[in-house]
């Protein structure tokens, strides 16, 4: 049996360490296209945007739906591709409306398809995708790529920081944003500073475990969802996503002593009732692990100080992403070579 690789030495991890570059990269290269971008989402006449996506992507679009609803004030529908792919189906009123796809590769069939549909009910085809080459973005009306260069490795990992980056990036162009903007000026040097925090405190708790948790809300759920698929894909361990709204209903049925639970706290008005909700847990006896303090008997992973809400989730999945790859070493798997994974998902 081949043994694993050491942590350093996967392309998980010398990718996801690219993203700081990266996200400076595109900030630079991406900055009219934001404006442009923010100019059609907020003009009177977009009422719904549209969003299509799978696995890691449909989380950024998760990330985004929270962005857009709640700095924009616009409605966000996420389209299911397969309405696109098999049912062939437009949606009422999608005529003039942004409808805008994530994908890192470009290729994936049912994609390809939700924007053939889109186009054909009169929807502007918005693509962010990493390779501008790619069938999508010949689909699209407007492509924001994301600069993230080749990504080899299975689990996505620059490409995702790159679409939370546009999105944000995007947001920060609006009206009455100037504390975001100014907040994004400084996302490379957080990303560079979360990647050299360590996380290995959560190493030794979490490497037993067979099932988890990972909780978020608000501007973090998107991020939360992210965690979760990797812990699966690369890790081995079945991992729920939960909203910290959600989970005392009926999942903490399942919390028990050890309970491993990774929280991903937002850091704005969607804290409130925190503090509560994990002395349930730890009552309960759980292991419960966080970004940034979040009270007596947790263990503190540490994040910096003073992030904008909108940017924190970014900077905490880059400190996960590091963590994933060696806990996938230390349960003995390949982070680069996830069981029945292939880069480009074929769905129909």
């Amino acid at each position: 049996m081949t043994p694993p690789p050491q942590p350093d030495s996967t392309l998980m991890f010398v990718e996801a360490r690219e993203a700081s570059q990266v996200v400076a990269r595109q900030l630079a290269q991406n900055a009219a296209l934001a404006k442009d971008l923010a100019d059609l989402l907020l003009r009177p006449a977009t009422h719904t945007i549209f969003t299509c996506a799978r696995g890691s992507s449909d989380h950024a679009a998760a990330y985004a739906k929270f962005q857009f609803e709640t700095r924009l004030r616009k409605t966000v529908t996420s389209h299911p591709p397969s309405l696109g792919s098999i049912y062939r189906v437009p949606m009422d009123q999608m005529a003039g409306q942004p409808f805008i796809l994530i994908s890192q590769s470009g290729k994936s069939p049912d994609l390809l398809a939700s924007a053939e549909v889109a186009r054909a009910a009169g929807a502007i085809v918005v693509a962010i995708v990493n390779d501008e080459s790619a069938p999508l973005a010949d689909l699209a009306d407007i492509v924001m790529p994301l600069h993230a260069g080749p990504e080899r490795s299975v689990a996505a990992t620059k490409s995702f920081i790159a679409t939370l980056s546009a999105i944000a990036q995007i947001v920060s162009q609006c009206p009455g944003e100037q504390p975001l903007l100014a907040a994004m000026a400084t996302l490379p040097d957080q990303l560079a500073h979360a990647w050299d925090a360590s996380w290995d405190a959560a190493l030794a708790p979490f490497s037993q475990a067979r099932s988890l948790f990972v909780l978020g809300r608000g501007p973090s759920f998107g991020v939360a969802l992210e965690a979760a698929l990797k812990f699966k894909e690369t890790c081995g361990i079945h991992a729920e996503a939960f909203s910290t709204a959600e989970v005392a209903h009926g999942p903490m049925a399942l919390v028990e002593r050890n309970f491993p639970i990774l929280v991903f706290p937002p850091l704005d008005e969607a804290q409130a009732g925190m503090a509560a909700l994990l002395g349930m847990f730890l009552a309960r006896d759980a292991t419960v692990a966080a970004a940034g303090p979040v009270g007596d008997g947790a263990i503190t992973l540490p994040v910096a100080p003073g992030l904008h809400p909108a940017i924190a989730p970014i900077a905490m999945i880059q400190s996960f992403y590091r963590l994933a790859n060696a806990l996938a070493i230390a349960r003995g798997f390949d982070p680069d070579a996830p069981p029945l994974l292939k880069k480009v998902t074929e769905t129909i």
